[in-house]
C-alpha cells in the first residue's frame, strides 16, 4: 500500500473546500440578482371595448331627376357647400314646353265645347218644359255638358302636370350640405327617378353618424342591464369615443342615437349608430373610425403589470414574492387587459408583490431573490 503524505490530504481537502466555495458563490451570484418587484395595484376600472365604424352624413340625400333629357348645365363647383334650394343642373326643357303648349290648346277647346254644351242645356231646358223637346233630349243636353266640364278638368290637370315637369328640369338641392362629384357631365341623358342613376349626393355635415356592430352575447348583455328600464339599448347611457385613421382621439365626445330592429341573421351582430358634432367639418362621409365605449366596470380591481403575467396556454401564472424574498408561482385567473395591465379575478390579494422575472430564478426558487421595487403607474388603464 502506497503511503500518502498527510500535508497532501490536508491540502487536497483545503482546495476541494475551497473550490465548492467558489462555485456556491458563483451560483449564488448567479442566481441571487437583482429583481424588479412590483406591488399589486387595486383600483376600480373602466373597461373599453372598441368597434370598426362608418361615418355618414347626417342627411346624405341623393340627387335624381324627375324627368327624362339631356343635362344642359351643371350650376356648382364639386366638393363646395350647396345651399337648399341652390340650382345644380338643368335639364333640356323643350320637350316639356311642348307639352305645356299642347296641353294649352287641349285646354282651350274643352273650354270652347264646354261654352256650347252649356249653350245647348240653356236651349233644351226652356223647350222641354214647354213640351217642345222630349226629356230624352234633355238628359242627352246635360251628360253633354257634365261631359264638356270633366274634359275641362282634365285638360287643366294635364296643363299643370305640364307645368311641373318644367319646374323640374332645374333640379335644386333639398339641403343645405357638401355636394359630391357629379356623375354626368353636360350633353349627357340621363332617366327619370327609378330608372336612372344618381346624378349626385348631398351630405349634410354639421353632425356625422357613426355606424357599427356589437356582437348579439354583447347586445344580450346590455339588454339584461337595462330591464324594467326605458329598454334603449345603450342609448343615451354613455359616452362615445371616436378613433380616427391616423390614432388620434376626436376631440368631441358622441353619443348613441339608435338601434337596429333586428340581429343580423347572417353576420348574428346589431347595428347600432352614435352621433358626433362635427363644427369645424374634420369627418366627412365614407370614413372608417374606430367607435370607442365603455362596456364595463370593475370595482375594487386587482392589478399586475403585463410584464409580470407568465402565459402558458391557457394557463397564466405570477411569481410571488414572500417577506422572506422567497419566490413562488402563482396560477392567476385574469380578466381584461387594460392598457398595460391585467385585470387579476382570482388568485392575487392586494399587499401582495410580484416579481418581473427571467427564467434564472425559476430554475432554483429555493434561493432568495434581491427584490428591486419599482413604483408602477397603474393609471395606465385604458384601451388606448
Amino acid at each position: 500500500m502506497k503511503f500518502i503524505p498527510a500535508y497532501f490530504l490536508a491540502g487536497t481537502f483545503i482546495a476541494s473546500s475551497l473550490l465548492s466555495c467558489k462555485e456556491k458563490k458563483a451560483e449564488e451570484a448567479a442566481i441571487n440578482a437583482d429583481v424588479n418587484v412590483v406591488a399589486v395595484g387595486q383600483k376600480t376600472v373602466p373597461v373599453f371595448s372598441e368597434y370598426v365604424g362608418e361615418t355618414f352624413g347626417q342627411e346624405d340625400i341623393q340627387i335624381q331627376s324627375r324627368v327624362d333629357g339631356w343635362i344642359t348645365g351643371i350650376h356648382f363647383k364639386e366638393g363646395d357647400l350647396v345651399q337648399k334650394g341652390q340650382l345644380l343642373y338643368t335639364v333640356d326643357d323643350l320637350p316639356i314646353k311642348n307639352k305645356i303648349d299642347q296641353a294649352q290648346a287641349k285646354l282651350a277647346e274643352a273650354n270652347t265645347g264646354k261654352v256650347k254644351n252649356k249653350s245647348e242645356l240653356d236651349r233644351v231646358e226652356p223647350l222641354t218644359a214647354m213640351h217642345a223637346l222630349s226629356q230624352r233630349d234633355l238628359d242627352a243636353a246635360k251628360a253633354g255638358y257634365q261631359a264638356s266640364i270633366s274634359q275641362v278638368d282634365a285638360a287643366e290637370a294635364a296643363l299643370r302636370n305640364a307645368k311641373i315637369e318644367l319646374e323640374y328640369t332645374h333640379i335644386t338641392s333639398p339641403i343645405t350640405g357638401v355636394i359630391g362629384i357629379s356623375k354626368v357631365l353636360v350633353g349627357d341623358y340621363i332617366g327619370k327617378l327609378n330608372t336612372g342613376a344618381p346624378l349626385n349626393t348631398v351630405s349634410s355635415i354639421g353632425t356625422l353618424r357613426v355606424r357599427f356592430s356589437i356582437s348579439e352575447d354583447e347586445y344580450l348583455k346590455f339588454a339584461k342591464a337595462k330591464i324594467n328600464t326605458d329598454h334603449k339599448i345603450l342609448q343615451n347611457q354613455i359616452p362615445v369615443q371616436l378613433v380616427l385613421s391616423d390614432g388620434s382621439v376626436y376631440p368631441e365626445t358622441g353619443t348613441i342615437s339608435l338601434s337596429n330592429r333586428q340581429i343580423d341573421p347572417a353576420t348574428g351582430s346589431l347595428l347600432i349608430q352614435a352621433v358626433f358634432p362635427n363644427a369645424h367639418n374634420l369627418l366627412r362621409p365614407g370614413q372608417y373610425a374606430k367607435v370607442r365605449l365603455q362596456t364595463d366596470i370593475y370595482k375594487d380591481a386587482i392589478l399586475v403589470p403585463q410584464q409580470a403575467v407568465n402565459q402558458i396556454q391557457n394557463i397564466y401564472q405570477v411569481f410571488v414574492v414572500n417577506d422572506s424574498n422567497m419566490i413562488r408561482p402563482a396560477v392567476i385567473k385574469v380578466g381584461k387587459r387594460v392598457g398595460s395591465n391585467w385585470i387579476v379575478q382570482e388568485g392575487l390579494q392586494m399587499g401582495a408583490k410580484v416579481a418581473i422575472i427571467g427564467n434564472a430564478v425559476v430554475n432554483n426558487p429555493k434561493v432568495a431573490i434581491k427584490p428591486s421595487m419599482i413604483t408602477w403607474n397603474y393609471d395606465s388603464t385604458s384601451n388606448q
